[in-house]
Parts: C-alpha cells; sequence; structure tokens
C-alpha cells in the first residue's frame, strides 16, 4: 500500500507546484496592478484610454494616466494597439538603448529588489519582453507574448 501512496503524493505534490508556477493576470499580475498602479491608472482616477489620448495634456496635467485596472485594458499596452508600451514603461533600464528605466519601473516597488520581482512576474506574464512598437514588431515575437488571462 505505501507504495502506492508515495508516487501518488509525489504526483500531486508536483502538480500543485507546476500549477503555482504559471503566471497569469487574475494571480500574479492583478495583484501587483491592485497594489502598486491603480493609484493613477484605476476607474476612479483614469479615463479610458481614447478620452486620455484626445485631452492628453489635460490629463497628464491633472497628474492622471489611462486606466489600466482590468486585463482588457492593460493588454492593449502589450500587444495591440500600443504594442510593447507595458514593457517600455515597466523595464528596468536593461533593454534600453539609453539603459534608462521606463517612467514607470520605480512604481514597481518601495524597494530594488522588489521593483525587481514584480518586473520578473511581468515579464514572465508577457513572455517575449520587447520594447518594440506595433509597426516594428514581426508576427513571431507577437507569438511569444504569453499575457494569459
Amino acid at each position: 500500500m505505501k507504495y502506492i501512496i508515495a508516487p501518488i503524493a509525489m504526483l500531486l505534490l508536483t502538480t500543485a507546484a507546476v500549477g503555482a508556477e504559471e503566471i497569469t493576470w487574475r494571480n500574479s499580475i492583478k495583484p501587483i496592478v491592485q497594489e502598486r498602479c491603480l493609484g493613477c491608472h484605476g476607474p476612479d482616477s483614469a479615463p479610458e484610454y481614447p478620452a486620455f489620448k484626445e485631452q492628453k495634456e489635460q490629463w497628464l496635467a491633472k497628474g492622471q494616466a489611462m486606466r489600466m485596472d482590468s486585463y482588457s485594458h492593460l493588454i492593449a499596452f502589450v500587444v495591440w494597439p500600443n504594442t510593447g508600451a507595458t514593457m517600455r514603461r515597466l523595464d528596468d533600464g536593461q533593454n534600453s538603448k539609453d539603459g534608462k528605466p521606463g517612467n514607470m519601473y520605480r512604481h514597481l516597488g518601495a524597494s530594488e529588489e522588489e521593483r525587481q520581482e514584480n518586473l520578473a512576474a511581468f515579464k514572465g506574464w508577457i513572455g517575449h519582453w520587447s520594447l518594440k512598437r506595433w509597426a516594428d514588431t514581426s508576427k513571431d515575437e507577437l507569438n511569444g507574448i504569453k499575457a494569459k488571462y
């Protein structure tokens, strides 16, 4: 009997570990966004992207940015129409030509360690981490984006 239970226990532990490693919007990214981003990008403080784009300077003067409180809001800045915008904003400078971090990198955490942890979660969620815009992105690069819900 113990020879049957041990392999079953190992299988269950392995399955749980594999399931815990998957990075999705729901289990990994949404909590980061809720904690670190919604003060400026939440439903009460930010407009939808088309409204923001129409009056960008007025919104920025108020210290407000476009809404990013849901998967559908954020994914538009990962894949299309604003391909790579999330990556350009959150990058720590390791992928930029000038080595400067994106303007939102500092908001990823209170310490460098927390920022790197949260950046790693975003990189794991997105998959193909590229700062390229839509016109410069190949089909293969787009296929490398995971960004699971």
